[in-house]
C-alpha cells in the first residue's frame, strides 16, 4: 500500500503526533495523512495518481475514474492511542475493508469504530461480537478533559481547532482566534486565509468545516468570519476587523465561558457536548445499542473482546490470539479470562447462537457503594439465537464469597468449597422468601459455574478451583435514585412514584433489606427500577436484587422506619404538593 505522508501515531520532536487525520482508499491502494483535512487529502491522492499517469505517459484520470476513487476510501482520524474508522453507515463493507488493511500496520486494539449512533453501523459490530470497538463515549471527568486534549488539532498552521471525530466539523474559540492575533503579519494573514476558507466548506458528509464555539454564538459571528476579504484588506484593515470579530465574540460569550480551560466544569462540559454530537441522525445516546438500556447504565459498561458463531464454529475475537502469543499486560486488561470462560458456556447452552458480546460493570452505580476487595464482579450479557429476532440482554453476577474468597482468609480448600456451596444456598433461599412475601424480584435467576485457576498467596495457588456466578434478564427503566427531578414537578408523576415507592418501602422493611458490611439503609440506592406507563408515569418498581435482605429483620419497627423517610426529603424541594407526596 502506497503511503503519502508519516506513518501511523508519528510524532515530531515535541511528541506531538503529525497528524490526526488519514484517508485510507481502496479502488487504487494507499492511505494518505498529509496534514489537512480529509477533502484536501482526496485531491492530493487524485493529483498523485494523475502525476504518475503522466510520468508513464497515460492520460489523466477520467471524472468516472476520479468518481471512483473518492467513493471507494474511509475516513479516519487519529488520537495517541487509537485509530478511528469513520464509516458511512451504507458501505459497513468499505469499513470493515479498512479495518483489515489498518490491522497490517498497528494492533487491533488500538483500531475503534466511529458513528455508533447508526443503527447499522451498530449492527454490524455487534454481529461480530465486537461492540468493544465501539468508540467510547466520555464517562468520567478525566475522560472529558482527555478527549477535549485529544480533539486540539491544526491543519496547516496553528493548533486553534477543537475536532468533532463523529461530525468532521472543527470548532474555533475566542481563545483559538486570540491566537492568530498574535501572529506576525504574513503568518496572520494565511492563518486568517485557512480559517475563512474553512468557514465558506462543507465537507463530503454535508457538514461544516468549521464552526464556532460555543455553538450558541450569535450567527453574526460565523458570517463575519466568513466574509473576510483576506485578499483585499490591507494589513491594518485585516487587523481592525479581526479585533471587532474578536469584541463581539466575547462581548457574546456566557461568564462561565469565557475560561477555556479543561479545568472549568462549564467550558468543559459545552466543549464535550459539541465534540460529541452528531449529524444526519436523531440526537442519541449509547442506550441504544441495546433497547432499554437506561443511559446511566450503558455509561459504566466496558465492553471486552467476545465471539461470533460461524455454521457452528465459535469465532474468539483474534484479539485473544494477539493476547495469548504476546501476553501484553495492557491486552491482559480486556482479555478477561472469565469472559471466554462465559461464552463457552453459553455456546454449550444454546445450540443457535449468532454472536455474544460481554461487558464489563466498570462502577457502581449505587449512591453509596461497598468497598472492598470481596464484591463480586459484575457483567453485561448480549448475545442472539438464530431463531429470535432481537437479541437477549442479561446481567451475570459472580458470587461475592466464593472458592477463592474463602482460600484468600486462609481456610483449607476443602471448608472454602463447602463454605462456597453454602453461601450460594443461602443466596437462594434467601431469594425464594423473598419472593414468596411478595417482593417484585426477577421472574426468573439462573446459576451457573466454571473452572478456573485460582492466583492467591497460599499453597493452593495454580489450584483450579471453580467459580459461581447468577444471572437474570436485564430490567428495563430507571432506578428511583437516578430519576431526573424535573419529574417530580408534575403532581401526577409524583404521586404515583410516590405510591409505588411506598409499596416497595414496606416489603423492604419487612425482610429487614441491610447493607451487610454496615448495616446502612440501602433502599433507594439503584436497587429499585421504576417503570414508567404509556403515559409516561410510573407504572411498576421493580426489585433488581434481594442482596441485604434479612440481615435486620429482627430489628424493631421504629429502629428501621426512620431511614426511608430519606426518599421523600430529598424530593421534597422539586414537589409542588409536598403534603400529597409524603
Amino acid at each position: 500500500m502506497k503511503i503519502l505522508g508519516e506513518k501511523l501515531f508519528a510524532k515530531d520532536a515535541s511528541g506531538q503526533l503529525l497528524s490526526r487525520i488519514g484517508t485510507i482508499f481502496f479502488k487504487t491502494p494507499g492511505l494518505v495523512t498529509v496534514r489537512g483535512v480529509h477533502a484536501t487529502q482526496r485531491l492530493l491522492w487524485i493529483d498523485t495518481l494523475n502525476a504518475e499517469r503522466a510520468a508513464k505517459g497515460i492520460p489523466p484520470l477520467s471524472p468516472e475514474e476520479v468518481a471512483a476513487e473518492m467513493e471507494d476510501s474511509v475516513d479516519l482520524i487519529m488520537t495517541e492511542d487509537a485509530v478511528y474508522i469513520r464509516p458511512d453507515p451504507e458501505r459497513m463493507d468499505l469499513a470493515f475493508k479498512a479495518d483489515e488493511e489498518l490491522q497490517k500496520l498497528v494492533s487491533k486494539r488500538r483500531i475503534r469504530f466511529l458513528n455508533t449512533h447508526a443503527a447499522k453501523v451498530r449492527n454490524a459490530l455487534r454481529a461480530r461480537g465486537e461492540n468493544w470497538r465501539m468508540a467510547r463515549q466520555p464517562i468520567s471527568q478525566d475522560d472529558m478533559k482527555r478527549l477535549i486534549l485529544d480533539s486540539h488539532v491544526s491543519i496547516d498552521h496553528g493548533c486553534i481547532y477543537y475536532y468533532n471525530r463523529n461530525t468532521g466539523t472543527r470548532f474555533l474559540t475566542v481563545g483559538g482566534y486570540a491566537e492568530i492575533a498574535k501572529l506576525p503579519p504574513a503568518e496572520f494573514r494565511e492563518q486568517a486565509r485557512e480559517v475563512v476558507a474553512l468557514f465558506s466548506r462543507r465537507n463530503r458528509m454535508g457538514n461544516p468545516e468549521a464552526e464556532v464555539f460555543p455553538t450558541t454564538t450569535p450567527i453574526g459571528i460565523a458570517k463575519a468570519i466568513q466574509h473576510l476579504d483576506v485578499d483585499r484588506l490591507s494589513d491594518e484593515e485585516l487587523r481592525r476587523a479581526t479585533d471587532k470579530i474578536d469584541l463581539d465574540w466575547r462581548m457574546s460569550l456566557p461568564a462561565d465561558l469565557r475560561d477555556e480551560s479543561v479545568e472549568n466544569f462549564a467550558w468543559r462540559n459545552a466543549m464535550c457536548a459539541a465534540l460529541t454530537r452528531v449529524s444526519n441522525a436523531p440526537e442519541i445516546d449509547g442506550s441504544e445499542l441495546i433497547q432499554g438500556l437506561s443511559p446511566e447504565f450503558f455509561r459504566q459498561i466496558e465492553w471486552l473482546p467476545g465471539a461470533r458463531i460461524d455454521r457452528g464454529e465459535l469465532i474468539f475475537d483474534p484479539l485473544w490470539d494477539e493476547y495469548t502469543r504476546t501476553r501484553d499486560p495492557e491486552l491482559g486488561q480486556v482479555c478477561d479470562p472469565r469472559v471466554r470462560n462465559i461464552i463457552f458456556n453459553f455456546v454449550r447452552f444454546y445450540r443457535d447462537l449468532q454472536y455474544v458480546n460481554i461487558g464489563r460493570i466498570a462502577n457502581s452505580l449505587a449512591r453509596h457503594p461497598e468497598a472492598g476487595p470481596h464484591r463480586g464482579s459484575i457483567y453485561i450479557l448480549q448475545m442472539k439465537e438464530t431463531s429470535r429476532l432481537e437479541p437477549y440482554v442479561a446481567i451475570l453476577r459472580f458470587q461475592k464469597w466464593g472458592i477463592a474468597e474463602h482460600l484468600d482468609e486462609g481456610k483449607n480448600l476443602l471448608q472454602s468449597i463447602i463454605e462456597a456451596n453454602d453461601y450460594a444456598d443461602y443466596i437462594m433461599d434467601r431469594r425464594l422468601m423473598c419472593q414468596q412475601l411478595g417482593m417484585s424480584l426477577p421472574q426468573y435467576v439462573g446459576f451457573g459455574q466454571f473452572a478456573e485457576p485460582y492466583h492467591g498467596h497460599n499453597q493452593y495457588n495454580g489450584t483450579t478451583v471453580r467459580a459461581y456466578y447468577f444471572i437474570r434478564a436485564y430490567t428495563s427503566g430507571t432506578a428511583s435514585d437516578k430519576v431526573p427531578v424535573g419529574k417530580f414537578r408534575n403532581p401526577a408523576y409524583a404521586k404515583k412514584f410516590a405510591h409505588l415507592m411506598g409499596g416497595a418501602a414496606a416489603m423492604d422493611m419487612i425482610v429487614g433489606r441491610l447493607a451487610t458490611k454496615n448495616g446502612e439503609n440501602i433502599f433507594d440506592t439503584n436497587y429499585e427500577i421504576v417503570q414508567q406507563g404509556l403515559d409516561g408515569l410510573p407504572e411498576h418498581v421493580a426489585v433488581l436484587d434481594h442482596a441485604g435482605s434479612f440481615v435486620g429483620y429482627l430489628k424493631p419497627f421504629e429502629e428501621l422506619v426512620a431511614p426511608y423517610a430519606e426518599v421523600v426529603r430529598r424530593r421534597a424541594p422539586y414537589v409542588k404538593d409536598f403534603a400529597a407526596f409524603g
